[in-house]
C-alpha cells in the first residue's frame, strides 16, 4: 500500500539524489500540482492511500524535474504579477525580474496604446492590459509556437491583446506610445556558462542577443523614429552590465530621460526612456 506521504518522501528523495537544487521544494511544488492538495491538506490526510498508478505517475514528473527539465515546463504554468500563465518549450519562461519591467511601464501605461516586442508567452502585454488600463496592446513575436502560447493565454486571462507573427517591425504600421520589450540579450558564448536548466531547455530564440547580447536593442531603437510616437516611452529589459551600452544607443536615437532601474540584487534590470518631441530639446 503506498500513501501520499510516501510518494512525496520518494519524490524528495529522487531529487536529493540528482542534486536538484532546492528539490524538496520541487517535490512539493510537483506533489501538490498532480494531487491537486494544499500543504493544510495534506497534513491532514498524509496518510492516505492511493493507487500504484497515482505513485508512479508522480515519480514520473519526478524524473522529469531529476533531468533539469525546469518546473513550469513540467506543471506547464508559472505565476506572473499576481496571474497565471501557461507556458511551454517554445516560450521563454516568465521571471520575477521582469514584473520590474511591467511595474515601471505600469506608471504611465493609463490609456496608452502599448507594442511589446519579443512578447513570447505575452506575460508583459497581457499584465498591462489586465492591470494597466491600456487603450490597445499589440504583441509581437517571430515563433508561430510562442504566438499560440500567447493568444491562450489571453484567452484564459479574457485579455484584449492583438498578436502578430513578425520580425520585429516587418509586418506592423502605425506608431504606439509605448514599445516595451524583453528581448534576447544574453551573449552567445555566456549561453553555454548557463544552468542545465535555462541552456537546455528554454528556447535559445529567446536568449541569445548575439555575440555582444546588444543587436535586438540595435534593431528596436532603429525603428523608434517609425514606431514610436513623439513623447512616446521606451522600457526595455537588460543584462546585469548592459545598463550603459544601451542607455548610449537610445541617446543617439534621440531618447531622453533615460532611466536605469536595479533589481534587488542591485543588477541593471530596466532602462526606460521617453521619445523627445519635435519641438523639444534634446537634453
Amino acid at each position: 500500500m503506498k500513501t501520499l506521504e510516501n510518494a512525496l518522501l520518494a519524490g524528495k528523495q529522487l531529487l536529493k539524489e540528482k542534486g536538484i537544487k532546492e528539490g524538496d521544494l520541487d517535490a512539493w511544488y510537483l506533489f501538490s500540482h498532480y494531487f491537486e492538495l494544499s500543504r493544510t491538506q495534506y497534513l491532514l490526510h498524509s496518510g492516505a492511500e492511493i493507487t500504484e498508478t497515482q505513485y508512479e505517475e508522480y515519480l514520473t514528473l519526478i524524473k522529469k524535474r531529476g533531468n533539469h527539465i525546469p518546473l513550469q515546463y513540467i506543471t506547464r504554468e508559472q505565476e506572473f504579477m499576481g496571474l497565471t500563465f501557461q507556458v511551454s518549450e517554445d516560450v521563454l519562461i516568465p521571471r520575477q525580474d521582469t514584473e520590474i519591467l511591467v511595474e515601471e511601464a505600469l506608471k504611465v501605461s493609463q490609456d496608452k496604446t502599448v507594442l511589446d516586442l519579443c512578447t513570447g508567452s505575452g506575460c508583459i502585454i497581457i499584465s498591462l492590459a489586465k492591470l494597466g488600463n491600456i487603450k490597445s496592446g499589440t504583441g509581437v513575436d517571430i515563433s508561430g509556437k510562442a504566438l499560440e502560447v500567447a493568444r491562450e493565454n489571453a484567452r484564459q486571462l479574457k485579455a484584449e491583446v492583438l498578436f502578430i507573427e513578425s520580425d520585429l517591425f516587418s509586418q506592423l504600421t502605425g506608431k504606439y506610445d509605448i514599445i516595451i520589450s524583453n528581448p534576447p540579450y544574453i551573449p552567445t558564448k555566456d549561453i553555454y556558462d548557463l544552468m542545465e536548466e535555462v541552456k537546455d531547455h528554454e528556447p535559445v530564440l529567446a536568449l541569445d542577443g548575439s555575440e555582444d547580447g546588444l543587436n535586438f536593442y540595435r534593431f528596436i531603437i532603429e525603428g523608434i523614429s517609425r514606431f514610436l510616437k513623439p513623447g512616446g516611452y521606451i522600457f526595455f529589459e537588460i543584462g546585469y552590465n548592459q545598463g550603459e551600452a544601451v542607455s548610449e544607443l537610445l541617446r543617439e536615437a534621440g531618447i531622453m530621460d533615460i532611466k536605469i532601474i536595479n533589481d534587488l540584487a542591485g543588477l541593471n534590470r530596466v532602462i526606460s526612456g521617453r521619445y523627445k518631441k519635435e519641438e523639444e530639446p534634446f537634453t
